[in-house]
């Protein structure tokens, strides 16, 4: 199964917000459901990747709940990363650190710092580059502590945060997609 079948569920007209929010141009959920079902069963993936990348779609298009409750039901680094972007965007920072800590060092990690650093290079935010990526490795702490200061920083900060956030999700989708 390709890619590209799957990452059009993330080319919204908006960026997911950092938080709960709901936006204009995403999918309901039985919409999403009706679409993906077909796609993850010609996918060939085992049903906890199929899980991980629905409760993935299901997060992108602001369906929280959804997402959590496909999520919390795989003990895994991949189920903890999906649990620990839905506890950050609930918002519930303390809860996203843990389930960050487990996770460990994912796979996902390397080209999510690669393409973050890119994304953030031209910007005028050197401080946010330096919180994110630390030492060339990619730092989820980091990236909740921002998420959670992004209330008070300006619009601008917070664009760049939404960006960092999709590259996150494609790289988690690409993770998930690969050979079982």
């Amino acid at each position: 199964m390709s890619q590209p079948e799957f990452k059009r569920f993330l080319q919204t007209t908006e960026l997911a917000e950092l938080g709960p929010n709901r936006r204009a141009g995403t999918e309901s959920a039985e919409k999403l459901e009706e679409q993906l079902t077909p796609l993850l069963k010609a996918a060939g993936l085992g049903e906890e990747k199929q899980q991980l990348i629905r409760a993935l779609i299901l997060l992108w298009h602001d369906h929280l709940e959804a997402a959590h409750h496909l999520a919390q039901e795989i003990d895994n680094p991949d189920g903890a990363f999906v649990h620990g972007i839905m506890h950050r965007r609930e918002p519930d920072f303390g809860n996203a650190g843990y389930w960050f800590r487990r996770v460990g060092r994912h796979p996902a990690y390397a080209r999510l710092a690669e393409r973050a650093h890119e994304t953030l290079r031209p910007s005028s935010e050197p401080a946010l580059a330096a919180k994110l990526i630390r030492g060339g490795q990619w730092d989820p702490f980091g990236f909740i502590d921002a998420c959670e200061a992004a209330a008070a920083r300006p619009a601008t900060t917070q664009s760049l945060l939404k960006q960092v956030q999709r590259i996150e999700f494609e790289e988690l989708l690409d993770s998930l997609l690969r050979a079982e």
